[in-house]
C-alpha cells in the first residue's frame, strides 16, 4: 500500500469519527500504575525488555477506553539506547519492530472482539509507531529546550534518526509520530530521512512547547512548520507535552499555518524537571477538564486529540466520550 492510500486510512478514520479522532494517552503513566519501574534512560522502553505483556495491556485499556489511534511504546527505544545496555544490533532493532507488533497484536485481538458486538461505538484503531526527539535519547530534558548544541547538526540528527525509521518500517505500522521535536532542525531532519528512503508510510510531527507561543528552541511555529507544509510524506503537525492551557491560542496559530490536519495531545499540565527527573507540581487539568475542553479543541481545528504524559485511559475515556456524544447529537435530524 502506498503513501496516498495509507494517508486515505488516516483521512478516512478522521471522516468516520465525525471530523475529530482520538489519540490514547500516557503510556510511561499507566506503566507506572500497574507498577513498572522505568526510572531509567530507556524509560518506558525499558517495558520492551522486561515485561512485553504489559505494553499490550496497556494498549488494550486505552483501546477500550475509545482511542482510534495507539502509539507504540518505542519514544525512548533507540538503537544507541539499546547498544549502551548491552544489547546486539540485531537485538536492538527487534526490540523496535516488537513495539509494533505489540500494538497491532492488542488492536487485532480488541477489534476481533468488538467487532463482533452489535451497537459498539469503536472503530478499528490505527497504530502509529512513536518516534521520540534526540532530546528524548539523550534524557536530559533537552527536548523541552531545544538546546542540543553547536555539534549536533542536520547530517547528525539524520544519522540519529534514519535507522530507527528504517526499522519502525520494516514492521509496518498504519502511521509514523515524530513527538517532542523542539527546533525546527530535527524536524527538517526528519522530514528529508522520510524523503531520502522513499517512506510509504505516512507521518505527524509533534511540536512541543514551553512558552505557549513557540517552540522550545524559541523559534516561531512559521519558521518550524515551513519544510513541513511542502512535504507529502507528513499528513499531520502539532503539540504534544505541553500543558493544556496552550492548546487553544496554538491551534489557532496552527490553522493559521498550515493545511495539514492538527494533532494535539498535551499533558495534564505538570511540569517536567529533566534533571531532576521529577514531576513538579502545577495547575493540572483532570478528566473532566479534558472533557470539558476537547470539543472547544476540535471546534478550533483540531483533528487529531488525545493525552501526553500524566494522562490515562480514564482521560481518554473522557474524552473520546464527549466527542462521540458531540458527534451523536450533530448527527439527529430536526
Amino acid at each position: 500500500m502506498g503513501l496516498e492510500k495509507k494517508s486515505a486510512l488516516l483521512e478516512d478514520l478522521i471522516e468516520k469519527c465525525g471530523g475529530c479522532a482520538v489519540v490514547d494517552g500516557g503510556f510511561a503513566t499507566q506503566l507506572e500504575i500497574h507498577g513498572a519501574a522505568i526510572n531509567d534512560p530507556l524509560w518506558s522502553a525499558l517495558s520492551l525488555i522486561k515485561d512485553p505483556e504489559l505494553i499490550k495491556r496497556v494498549h488494550m485499556e486505552y483501546l477500550e477506553a475509545g482511542a482510534d489511534i495507539v502509539v507504540t511504546s518505542s519514544y525512548q527505544a533507540t538503537i544507541p539506547g539499546f547498544l549502551s545496555r548491552g544489547l546486539s544490533m540485531e537485538e536492538s532493532e527487534s526490540l523496535l519492530q516488537k513495539s509494533v507488533k505489540l500494538a497491532v497484536e492488542a488492536r487485532d485481538r480488541f477489534w476481533d472482539k468488538v467487532s463482533k458486538t452489535s451497537g459498539h461505538s469503536y472503530n478499528r484503531a490505527l497504530v502509529a509507531a512513536s518516534i521520540g526527539s534526540y532530546g528524548a535519547y539523550l534524557a536530559d530534558g533537552s527536548e523541552y529546550s531545544g538546546s542540543y548544541g553547536e555539534d549536533v547538526t542536520l547530517d547528525k540528527l539524520k544519522d540519529f534518526h534514519r535507522r530507527r525509521i528504517q526499522v519502525l518500517v520494516e514492521a509496518s505500522p498504519d502511521l509514523l509520530a515524530f513527538e517532542t521535536i523542539p527546533n525546527k532542525l530535527e524536524a527538517q531532519a526528519c522530514v528529508e530521512v522520510l524523503e531520502e528512503e522513499n517512506v510509504q508510510i505516512p507521518a505527524w510531527i509533534c511540536f512541543t512547547s514551553v512558552d505557549g507561543e513557540n517552540a522550545p528552541s524559541g523559534e516561531t511555529f512559521a519558521e518550524c512548520l515551513e519544510t513541513l507544509n511542502r512535504s507529502n510524506n507528513i499528513c499531520a503537525v502539532g503539540i504534544n507535552c505541553a500543558p493544556p492551557q496552550f492548546m487553544d491560542d496554538l491551534i489557532r496559530k496552527f490553522s493559521k499555518l498550515t493545511k495539514k490536519a492538527i494533532v494535539v495531545y498535551p499533558n495534564s499540565g505538570e511540569v517536567w524537571d529533566g534533571k531532576a527527573k521529577k514531576w513538579l507540581p502545577s495547575q493540572c487539568f483532570g478528566d473532566a477538564e479534558f472533557e470539558m475542553f476537547a470539543p472547544k479543541w476540535r471546534d478550533l481545528g483540531a483533528k487529531l486529540i488525545g493525552g501526553c504524559c500524566r494522562t490515562t485511559p480514564s482521560t481518554i475515556k473522557a474524552i473520546s466520550r464527549d466527542l462521540k456524544r458531540k458527534k451523536s447529537s450533530s448527527g439527529k435530524k430536526d
